[in-house]
């Protein structure tokens, strides 16, 4: 009863909002929100869809996010695999730095990861501004540096749990160390990566902190800052705002649903075990 009423608690404005961006703004303005809808209709997506742009919007989120998400796994299972299979003296520490980072405000350091961006040249290929600032490499840059610790941890902790003798025979067979990460324990961590892979997603598609503070170009920010589209200088319509928000929330909800069973499934592995 207790689980029913605290997911009833999350899931009501989910749908108030969901049943706000179906009702034109005209039976809102004049019965009010809390009323029983006479009209229900698509027109406020059609609207969000074409006045705020947001394709475009979607595109730079994936420009930012995906590579930013390879990164971030691919940096964080060798440097876990580094960690959980070899002993040496800085092993304790590196993890704890690592760890360590993801309790780092990203508001303590703006003001010097903005100078630094701005200072650091990048070819007008890959942007268009002349530096790491106001470009997608500098957000999904700091996507990966303040994301990758937590994957550390949490794969460095799984890997723990694989049994040493794997790479042991893999290494009298004469494997060395990037064929042991490649083929042995890195296909043996697909539920952890399946897991990480799903809140990393979630985390950085939701970014609008970042976004906003290095990006000054607002045809290159991602669709968390396409919703500022839909409002007018004086006016704001609600039911359109609500329409943007629930396209927006749209692909998170998709990647949750499809890789559900991977995402239980890599928080509780390990969980019984020994």
């Amino acid at each position: 009863m207790a689980l029913t009423l605290v997911a009833a608690a999350f899931l009501l404005p989910v749908a108030w909002a969901v049943l706000t961006s179906l009702r034109p703004y005209e039976e809102t303005a004049r019965r009010g929100y809390v009323s029983v809808p006479d009209t229900l209709t698509l027109d406020n997506y059609r609207t969000a869809l074409q006045d705020g742009q947001l394709l475009p919007f979607f595109l730079n989120t994936v420009v930012i996010v995906v590579p930013a998400l390879v990164v971030t796994l691919a940096l964080a299972s060798m440097a876990a695999f580094v960690l959980s299979r070899f002993s040496f003296r800085l092993n304790l520490p590196l993890l704890l730095l690592f760890t360590a980072g993801n309790l780092l405000p990203p508001q303590v350091i703006i003001t010097p990861l903005v100078s630094i961006f701005r200072d650091v040249p990048l070819p007008d290929v890959l942007s268009s501004s002349g530096a790491l600032f106001d470009s997608y490499w500098g957000v999904g840059l700091v996507h990966v540096g303040f994301q990758v610790g937590f994957c550390v941890f949490v794969l460095s902790s799984y890997m723990r749990t694989l049994p040493v003798e794997l790479t042991e025979a893999a290494r009298v067979d004469g494997a060395g160390v990037w064929r042991q990460y490649a083929s042995v324990v890195l296909p043996l961590c697909r539920a952890p990566l399946a897991a990480l892979a799903t809140l990393q997603f979630t985390w950085m598609y939701n970014d609008f902190f970042w976004a906003l503070v290095l990006m000054v170009t607002g045809d290159k920010r991602p669709i968390t800052s396409a919703l500022d589209n839909l409002r007018a200088g004086f006016f704001t319509d609600n039911n359109l705002v609500a329409a943007g928000a629930v396209l927006i929330a749209l692909p998170t909800v998709v990647v949750f649903v499809v890789l559900q069973k991977q995402l239980v499934g890599g928080l509780t592995v390990g969980a019984t075990k020994g």
